[in-house]
């Protein structure tokens, strides 16, 4: 994956868990809990890809569209880094279906096989986008979840456990 920074333009991320911490039992859209916060490192890594990449975000959030996700962003002073917003909501498709991803990758013109989806959900973020061409980096944050072990994550070309660690890639 070293020659990443020749094919790559355009940088998809997932929302919860992977640009913003995404609290269980909190009901209502994001943008309207009383504490948001962004995911270790968040802030850092969009300062360096912005102006190399296109930056967009995308989410399956069952509550919010992609206005209610641009108020959370706006929130912890993220949002301005992104060129594309897509929900669920709006696409009319979730993920992990392969047409979500080919949508978002359309809808910026870029093709599918000069793009990057980074996500914290293998089956959602990760299988749907490699079936649809897109390179795949898994984040697995280290101590988050019940689900740390390590498995079979064949369709993410990169794990990691530290969104800093895309420096090194990107």
């Amino acid at each position: 994956m070293n020659d990443l920074k020749d094919i790559i333009r355009l940088i998809i991320f997932d929302w919860g868990d992977t640009l913003m911490r995404d609290y269980p039992g909190k009901a209502g859209p994001m943008y309207v809990w009383d504490h948001v916060e962004c995911i270790e490192g968040v802030p850092e890594l969009l300062a360096y890809l912005h102006g190399r990449y296109t930056l967009c975000v995308a989410t399956n959030a069952g509550v919010s569209d992609t206005e209610a996700m641009r108020k959370a962003l706006r929130r912890v002073n993220i949002e301005h880094y992104f060129s594309g917003f897509f929900s669920s909501k709006d696409l009319g498709v979730a993920k992990p279906d392969p047409r979500f991803f080919l949508n978002i990758c359309a809808e910026m013109n870029v093709e599918p096989q000069h793009s990057l989806m980074i996500g914290n959900d293998y089956e959602k973020d990760i299988c749907g986008a490699f079936q649809a061409g897109l390179f795949t980096v898994l984040f697995r944050e280290k101590g988050i979840g019940s689900d740390f072990e390590d498995g079979d994550f064949s369709k993410a070309h990169k794990v990691i456990y530290s969104l800093l660690e895309l420096k090194k890639l990107l």
